[in-house]
């Protein structure tokens, strides 16, 4: 395919001082597009990692905002509860098999071996979606025989979340082993784009109609939503694998896929229940309505979040190369590298936000704009949070998945010990102020774990001395 010349696009277009100041920018834009090297591959799959989320934010924010009108406060705030639980579900119920298949399918490319390749791409399928379904059984037959345990507008839902999970855990599987492949647009264009705009789509279809505008009937949606992306992807993903992946009888590896899983499970567990622990705590301490005005007032921030996310879905399986190759030097490099992505657009769309985030709680409707205050708090967390980079990536591309584990858990610890001291004085603001604390804990704890484990310096203010070559 033939790479748009933007130097060339300058010169047609742009005039003078004006095309002058811009051809040294679409120069290094063209080495990033055209560029055979890492830096260069990876920074263009961080581009269009990054500029998919940019289209989900806002494709997300809108669909929020209808939800939202429609809904009422009530009933969003039951969806928004029910729907971040069983998003927290589908990482957890994995056990530790997403992040798995991106280290050993970085590790098996390497080493060119289609057979294990095969081998790990199968596993990591069969064993997520049996997982998740067994969670989702129990969890529907434990509300179903003792339904006392939760409120009584949370039973159904619950129920219709139950049929989602499998759909949802297996979609993380399949986004990650495109990720591994460089085709960012089958990882990410299901999840964050069809799946949101089919929810939208289907409830809006829905009411139309005349069903009640209810948590429920969002509910049903999404699972006609999340069943069509599936289907989508799982088509798509696995006509590309037929054609990349050499043929050859796959070789399973299970008992040290697992051991290496287990610890990473830990990992994403802690890291999914960390970062959604506030509005869980919201939604068990306060009423649906809080619950509401706190998600939204975070959901506002995601666009601050997807610039870690894709600089983390685009480098993970090169750390693990970096790591498998041996040359520190470049390692730490690279990992200086991609702190750089990761910090610098944080920044300045957090400047941004802070500037308009009232203005967008405000399309919410005005039950909404006391969730104001709390933005900027949060923005401090998180622009903190960004100065290290995918640091938690780093140690697990490189082996180090328990020590991240033990990071997560003192942060979860954290976070849940400061939720439940400053939410009942503090209401909304105490979340607030609990996940920005955790997140700055989070943030030396990681930095300090890769400084002592692989002599790696991942932080915004680099380092003065090279790292010897060799220590790993």
């Amino acid at each position: 395919m033939k790479t748009i010349n933007l130097q060339q696009l300058g010169e047609r277009f742009l005039h003078g001082k004006l095309n002058n100041h811009a051809q040294p920018i679409l120069r290094k834009a063209d080495g990033i597009l055209s560029g055979s090297d890492a830096n260069s591959a990876s920074q263009r799959i961080a581009m269009i990692t990054f500029a998919i989320r940019v289209m989900s934010a806002f494709i997300a924010l809108v669909s929020q905002i209808m939800l939202a009108r429609w809904l009422g406060t009530f009933e969003y705030g039951i969806f928004v509860a029910i729907w971040v639980a069983v998003i927290i579900l589908s990482t957890i119920s994995c056990i530790g098999f997403p992040s798995a298949v991106v280290r050993f399918l970085g590790e098996y490319r390497e080493l060119k071996r289609p057979d294990l390749m095969r081998g790990i791409i199968n596993a990591s399928m069969y064993i997520s979606f049996i997982s998740s379904a067994a969670i989702a059984l129990t969890g529907s037959y434990i509300v179903y025989a003792f339904p006392e345990v939760v409120t009584n507008y949370f039973v159904m839902p619950i129920f219709l979340t139950a049929v989602c999970l499998p759909l949802l855990a297996v979609e993380g599987v399949m986004d990650c082993i495109a990720r591994v492949f460089n085709w960012p647009k089958i990882a990410f264009v299901p999840t964050y784009i069809l799946r949101p705009l089919g929810i939208l789509f289907f409830a809006g279809m829905a009411i139309l109609l005349g069903f009640e505008a209810t948590a429920v009937t969002t509910l049903y949606a999404a699972i006609i939503a999340s069943f069509s992306t599936f289907l989508f992807q799982y088509i798509v993903l696995f006509a590309k694998l037929r054609r990349e992946i050499p043929q050859a009888k796959p070789t399973y590896q299970v008992k040290q896929w697992i051991l290496v899983a287990l610890p990473i499970f830990l990992v994403e567990g802690f890291y999914s229940l960390m970062t959604s622990v506030d509005v869980l705590f919201v939604s068990a301490l306060m009423t649906p309505e809080d619950t509401a005005v706190y998600f939204a007032a975070t959901k506002i921030l995601a666009l601050v979040h997807f610039v870690y996310f894709a600089v983390r879905a685009s480098v993970s399986h090169r750390y693990s190369a970096f790591h498998t190759n041996g040359n520190h030097v470049e390692f730490q490099d690279f990992v200086q590298k991609t702190v750089t992505w990761t910090f610098w657009p944080s920044l300045l769309i957090a400047f941004v936000m802070a500037i308009l985030g009232k203005f967008f709680l405000m399309l919410f409707g005005s039950d909404f704009t006391q969730g104001s205050e709390i933005l900027y708090v949060l923005l401090l967390g998180i622009v903190i949070r960004s100065s290290i980079g995918p640091a938690e990536a780093l140690l697990v591309m490189a082996g180090r998945e328990k020590m991240c584990a033990g990071v997560y858990a003192m942060t979860l610890s954290v976070n849940v010990l400061l939720n439940l001291s400053f939410i009942p004085i503090f209401g909304l603001m105490g979340a607030a102020l609990a996940t920005s604390f955790a997140l700055i804990f989070e943030s030396a704890a990681l930095h300090a774990a890769a400084k002592r484990t692989l002599n790696i310096h991942a932080f915004i203010i680099p380092t003065r001395t090279l790292p010897k070559v060799g220590v790993a």
